[in-house]
């Protein structure tokens, strides 16, 4: 086959960079060498927020004595029900995005895994080899774990696997306190589970703030056992379970079994089968091709990288964006040029919710910037809500006053990042942002507090008038 461009990969990143391709007038085919249905539609955010949702409804209604409202008949979770509507939700968003896939012309889609012969040539598994004037790898991700939880077996699941559950385990042992680990170990202990969550170096999510990570931490325990720099000794299968012995955070020895362990603790890019050496790429540590991150290309050749394959923002808004911008480069290549990046936002969807904008206290100029704060503890909306958990730190240039980003976790937090990621966007300096409207009472009081903190600190390093 000879055409414009190939498009390796049809999930979230490719299926946009096809479209791209096409509508910029490009003759393009999709190789897709496993299921169609995205991670996100499968195994990622989709599902597991189905799994978050039940929890939060059983939540509510343990939290709902505090208010006074009681519930005379004991709470039961029904673990196959629970995961019966994981699953049927779950297929029905699947099912979107297999009519998607049915509306891409048949010609158009190649089944088989490809593999590079050169920079411009493909060879699919069982199928034809494909000339292409450029090619896109999208590609995605994959779990890994650690070689000690290799022998568990059976007892030893990744996310992927626990979307198929027929019903809900009586104890876990997740390994990675990450953005899947966060997530997954409190909606299963929220269900019912018994759940510790071991991590290792004291990282919390995607937090880097130290004073946002001892909050989350803080909020976190009173769900689930939660040590972020636990000393695991030994994991041992014992017939259907997993013997775990680790130094917990008081520092004593404990040994424990557990039903399953769920390895969080990470995802690799699918580049590793590639054959990437024939197409010339120069690759880094990982084995992904070096690339511009505004034009997604590889180096100077006819080679585009998109979504999780690139290693560099696993998000479904970030993949949708990087594949068009490597479709329609693709399309127009020589004629390549940056596409729109937005302000960068991370949204880690547990209670309360933790919020990164624009790169949070990692930002590069971390050393030279301003910070104000808030705690929710006493904040008015949240403590009516019962939700009065977390802490908000924003950040801005003291020079320019302008908003360069913020970390949180907290109630709302989702919709605070996106105002704050708006912000950001818009070059809005932390004054102006002081001039928006806040209503009362609402939880973005809390955010006015900290803008109107970090507004007298950046004041503070100002010179006076003459």
């Amino acid at each position: 086959m000879n055409v414009d461009v190939a498009v390796i990969g049809a999930g979230t990143a490719g299926l946009a960079a096809y479209r791209a391709a096409k509508a910029a007038g490009a003759q393009a085919v999709i190789i897709e060498g496993g299921p169609y249905g995205t991670t996100c539609a499968r195994v990622g955010c989709m599902p597991s927020k189905l799994l978050i949702a039940a929890a939060e409804a059983a939540h509510a209604i343990g939290r709902a004595p505090r208010f006074g409202v009681h519930v005379d008949a004991p709470v039961r979770v029904d673990g196959r029900e629970v995961m019966a509507r994981v699953k049927r939700e779950r297929d029905r968003f699947v099912g979107f995005v297999l009519k998607g896939v049915d509306s891409i012309p048949e010609a158009d889609r190649i089944r088989g895994h490809a593999r590079f012969v050169d920079r411009n040539t493909l060879q699919v598994e069982n199928g034809p080899r494909i000339t292409a004037r450029s090619i896109v790898i999208a590609t995605g991700s994959r779990p890994t774990f650690p070689p000690m939880l290799r022998d568990l077996g059976d007892r030893l699941v990744v996310n992927d696997d626990i979307f198929d559950w027929e019903t809900l385990p009586k104890s876990v042992a997740v390994f990675g306190p990450g953005v899947i680990g966060l997530e997954l170990g409190q909606a299963l202990a929220r269900l019912g589970v018994r759940v510790v969550v071991l991590g290792r170096g004291g990282r919390v999510g995607p937090i880097t703030d130290p004073v946002v990570r001892e909050a989350a931490i803080k909020a976190f325990r009173a769900d689930f056992m939660l040590d972020p720099d636990a000393h695991v000794t030994r994991v041992k299968r014992i017939g259907d379970e997993v013997q775990i012995e680790y130094r917990g955070i008081d520092g004593e020895a404990r040994r424990e079994r557990f039903e399953y362990v769920v390895a969080a603790t990470g995802r690799v890019p699918n580049v590793d089968r590639l054959d990437l050496e024939n197409a010339g790429l120069e690759r880094d540590s990982h084995g992904v091709p070096r690339f511009d991150s505004r034009t997604l290309q590889a180096g100077a050749a006819p080679v585009f990288i998109a979504g999780d394959a690139n290693n560099e923002l696993a998000l479904l808004h970030e993949a949708a964006d990087e594949g068009r911008i490597a479709g329609d480069n693709a399309a127009r290549f020589p004629d390549v040029k940056p596409g729109l990046r937005r302000a960068p936002l991370g949204i880690v969807f547990t209670d309360p919710q933790i919020a990164i904008v624009g790169g949070g206290y990692a930002h590069p100029h971390a050393e030279s910037i301003s910070v104000g704060e808030v705690s929710f503890e006493d904040q008015g909306r949240s403590r009516v809500m019962l939700r009065n958990h977390g802490h908000l730190r924003v950040y801005a240039d003291p020079v320019s006053g302008r908003f360069l980003g913020a970390e949180m976790v907290g109630p709302d937090a989702e919709h605070i990042g996106h105002l704050l990621a708006w912000a950001l966007q818009a070059n809005l300096t932390v004054a102006q942002m002081l001039e928006m409207p806040f209503y009362h009472p609402v939880v973005e009081e809390g955010l006015r507090t900290a803008l109107r903190d970090l507004d007298a600190r950046i004041k503070e390093h100002q010179p006076l008038a003459a």
